[in-house]
């Protein structure tokens, strides 16, 4: 059997920028092991899986347009992926159109709309229900140790906290754009505390005006040093922003990511009153 593996990239409609994602859009014969096995040979920070939802999930009135799907990073699998959840749905919007996909993940269940504006395809994540924890003090310590980072250059706006949204990701505030630029970290170091803390990858922000952010990932867990643009960590972000009051319940956030790393990708955090959940979009096109 040859599995077909396609590659597009998420939060950018340029091939060059945003974050490449592996799509496998029939994965009914593949394993645990076969998936791992392909995730770590394609190389991007995640691979996703799919197969046929679970039995009368969605109702018939998603009939055709519900799947399961897993995602897997070069290292292992993660509960939740928001840049491969972008860059599925515009795979599946190019071949079944534009509309209503829904994604049943590690993490729950996870509703995408696709659009399509002037025949660039947009894809919208709803995250699964969110919330945030504090982070213990030693494990702070550690965290700013392994990245090299003085307290000092903390924003003291942006208390470090863990915030969810499907995944696990340590929130730390940079006080100027010149600290976020500036990143080299104990890759070893890091990675044995995020595996003890069970995060995902790590979100570094920098913020640019009342709704407008700068951002970076590592991402050491997953086998990469860091992730251009994160869908996952910017739907717990989000989260994250309206509960400690940087933002107002109903609000749009601008995220701009990979910038650093010659892949820069643009993210759109939408925040509604009344519904605890957030919603992540970006454009998405296929790599040649």
């Amino acid at each position: 059997m040859t599995t077909e593996v396609l590659r597009y990239t998420a939060f950018s409609h340029d091939p060059d920028g945003g974050n490449p994602a592996g799509v496998v859009l029939d994965a009914a014969g593949l394993d645990d092991s076969a998936m791992l096995e392909i995730a770590a040979g394609l190389g991007y920070s995640e691979t996703a899986f799919l197969t046929a939802p679970p039995e009368g999930f969605g109702g018939p009135q998603v009939e055709g347009r519900a799947f399961t799907v897993r995602y897997f990073s070069p290292k292992a699998e993660v509960p939740f992926c928001g840049h491969a959840t972008v860059a599925t749905a515009v795979a599946l919007a190019e071949r079944i159109g534009p509309g209503e996909i829904l994604l049943a993940t590690r993490a729950g269940t996870v509703p995408v709309s696709v659009t399509s504006e002037g025949g660039q395809l947009r894809a919208t994540l709803t995250s699964v229900e969110p919330h945030t924890e504090e982070i213990d003090a030693a494990d702070l310590a550690e965290a700013l140790a392994a990245l090299d980072w003085p307290e000092a250059d903390l924003d003291p706006a942006i208390p470090p906290a863990i915030a969810y949204a499907g995944a696990r990701h340590l929130v730390l505030g940079a006080a100027t754009r010149a600290r976020l630029a500036d990143l080299a970290y104990d890759f070893a170091r890091l990675e044995a505390l995020m595996r003890r803390l069970d995060l995902t990858t790590v979100q570094l922000v920098h913020r640019a005006g009342p709704a407008e952010f700068h951002v970076r990932n590592p991402f050491p867990v997953g086998g990469v040093v860091e992730d251009p643009a994160t869908g996952a960590a910017a739907a717990a972000f989000g989260a994250y922003a309206r509960e400690r009051g940087l933002v107002p319940a109903d609000a749009v956030l601008t995220l701009h990511q990979g910038a650093d790393m010659g892949r820069p990708g643009l993210l759109t955090v939408e925040l509604r009153a009344g519904d605890p959940r957030v919603r992540v979009g970006g454009e998405g096109v296929r790599i040649p």
